[in-house]
């Protein structure tokens, strides 16, 4: 994979650039929102991974511009800010993933490589169940209307019940489209606990998720 960060803290940058070429990715790095904005219209990149707050250019409007341009690569950004109305902004802006620091080098990895499933370049229609709706585009959920922000990994989850339904499905599928290669949740409670997570936070949607014993899950109207 080639990556681009864009951050203008010398010692987080130097930490994630460092681990990233030990996971074997070529990694490129802007100090600020005008350079990487230039290399990022320029050069092409498997994943970005932009700081929210930069110097002259923010985060937030390096991403609107690239997303104004059709750049879809996918985005993941870092930023002290953790509530939940400065997630949705980024995601607004057209962040794909949300990462709060202080973060582990290890979920920062996972997160870019669940990233790299995003489907790019093709048409990609708004998923809906009663007043559930989930665009894979933009990476983003809604209750009716107002959005939901999902980890990439609950997002998956949500992405494979909806395409599948009203099927029920394996523990098997949902472990292949929701972790990254090297992680194995089957024989795990990881799957469960993504579920549990999914129903809390998609109350009022009018989509229930059914757990099916010896199955796997399934998605119903309630």
């Amino acid at each position: 994979m080639r990556i681009l960060i864009i951050e203008d803290d010398k010692d987080v940058a130097s930490f994630i650039r460092n681990g990233l070429t030990q996971a074997g990715c070529n990694v490129d790095h802007a100090a600020n929102g005008k350079d990487g904005l230039f290399l990022a219209t320029t050069e092409r990149y498997d994943a970005l991974v932009v700081d929210r707050m930069l110097p002259g250019v923010d985060g937030l409007t390096v991403i609107r511009t690239l997303r104004a341009s059709s750049n879809t690569t996918p985005v993941l950004i870092l930023s002290a800010l953790g509530e939940v109305d400065d997630r949705v902004k980024g995601l607004k802006a057209g962040g794909d993933d949300y990462l709060v620091k202080p973060f582990d080098f290890g979920e920062l990895l996972a997160r870019i490589r669940a990233l790299q499933r995003r489907p790019r370049g093709v048409d990609t229609p708004i998923l809906s169940l009663a007043r559930l709706a989930l665009d894979p585009a933009r990476r983003a959920v809604t209750v009716g209307g107002r959005e939901v922000v999902l980890t990439p990994t609950e997002f998956a989850v949500l992405e494979v019940l909806l395409r599948r339904e009203p099927a029920v499905v394996d523990r098997k599928s949902i472990a292949e489209h929701a972790w990254a290669d090297e992680t194995d949740p089957i024989g795990t409670n990881a799957i469960d606990v993504q579920v549990s997570r999914l129903r809390a936070k998609l109350v009022g949607s009018g989509v229930r998720i059914i757990a099916v014993r010896g199955a796997g899950y399934r998605l119903q109207v309630s």
